[in-house]
């Protein structure tokens, strides 16, 4: 029985009761024997309608409880702290190379308010802004809003500077490669940074996250694919950078409508890519199959033949950056929104590979 109808019947159970009562009052002729037996009724009908509405309520508790309980936010895919913490302009590197400045070496930290200094072992996402290797910071509008929604759905996410190029980064590909390869060696020191500080910041040095736009998309998958001595060859430039660390294996790349220099890089791999890609993009063409230039749909084709976890979500009549035209001075609301769709896109993928994934 709905609980609607059931107070129906109880308040008709209550006017019965009293129509009883006035009657009895009415008749003073009624023996002592017929009116102890009315109230005998009466007595015993209340109890019924209390056990009844003790039952009503036990039913509404049961409910709420489990309408509680369906809406319970699960972290590392739904919203578990509304506000964020964030921390800027922190240091990830020891030693900064002669005549390279300061503030490339720096990143934001965001974390979830909600966080107790007891949370520990949380997957971290680094993020690397775009800008063509000469322009962008860790402090963009796009940015700080992705590591916003992260750090809402309980993640940690460093929003990463990286040197930025002198060269000719935006019309000679050897310059765009010299230009990746020494952003590259900062995301690698930057891993090992947040590797030996894991316990400070509450991270999971087992689930770090590369990630980016753009630019910063192509750092994250040569930082996941490739190696520094490949990234010399293929710019074909021995003074590049080759730092000796070691950053161990990535547990996932976020790539937002960048590409790979060499698909067959992916041949040895097996970290998991997640991509989101605009049919029309012009600057970073999502189908591109150069020699040494490979976007979003055939890294993901690759992928697939290689059975590396992965997907990707192609916006068919958007281009760079997730716009209508692209504009790097201004950008609508409405692409700003489908920015924020390919994120949650991104978590919904990273929840189930490193999230469920480690769970069987």
């Amino acid at each position: 029985m709905k609980p609607a109808t059931a107070l129906i019947v109880t308040r008709d159970k209550e006017t019965e009761i009293l129509k009883i009562f006035k009657e009895a009052l009415s008749y003073p002729s009624y023996s002592p024997a017929s009116i102890v037996g009315i109230l005998t009724y009466i007595t015993v009908q209340l109890a019924h309608m209390f056990k009844y509405l003790l039952s009503l309520i036990c039913m509404a508790s049961i409910t709420n409880t489990s309408y509680s309980q369906e809406h319970i936010p699960t972290r590392y895919k739904d919203v578990v702290s509304t506000q964020v913490q964030v921390s800027k302009d922190i240091s990830y590197a020891d030693n900064i190379p002669a005549g390279s400045k300061e503030k490339y070496y720096r990143f934001n930290l965001y974390q979830p308010a909600s966080d107790s200094m007891q949370v520990t072992n949380r997957p971290l996402i680094i993020w690397m802004h775009g800008g063509g290797f000469k322009f962008g910071s860790k402090n963009t509008n796009e940015v700080e809003a992705w590591c916003n929604y992260f750090a809402q759905r309980g993640y940690v996410a460093a929003a990463l500077n990286y040197r930025l190029s002198k060269k000719n980064t935006l019309f000679n590909f050897k310059d765009l490669v010299s230009g990746a390869a020494d952003a590259v060696a900062d995301a690698r020191e930057a891993i090992v940074y947040f590797k030996a500080h894991a316990k400070e910041y509450g991270i999971d040095p087992n689930r770090i996250i590369l990630g980016g736009n753009s630019a910063g998309a192509i750092v994250a998958l040569q930082t996941a694919y490739s190696t520094p001595s490949q990234l010399a060859l293929l710019a074909k430039d021995t003074m590049i950078d080759t730092p000796a660390v070691t950053t161990g294996k990535i547990a996932a790349v976020i790539n937002f409508w960048g590409a790979l220099f060499n698909i067959e890089w992916l041949n040895s791999a097996t970290v998991p890519i997640v991509s989101v890609h605009g049919r029309n993009d012009k600057t970073v063409p999502a189908n591109q199959k150069g020699e040494s230039f490979f976007g979003s749909i055939p890294i993901h084709q690759k992928a697939d033949e290689l059975h590396i976890p992965n997907a990707v979500k192609i916006y068919d009549d958007y281009a760079h950056e997730l716009d209508k035209h692209f504009n790097p001075l201004f950008s609508s609301e409405p692409a700003r929104q489908r920015r924020l769709e390919a994120a949650q896109f991104a978590i919904d993928f990273l929840y189930k590979e490193l999230v469920l994934g480690s769970n069987h």
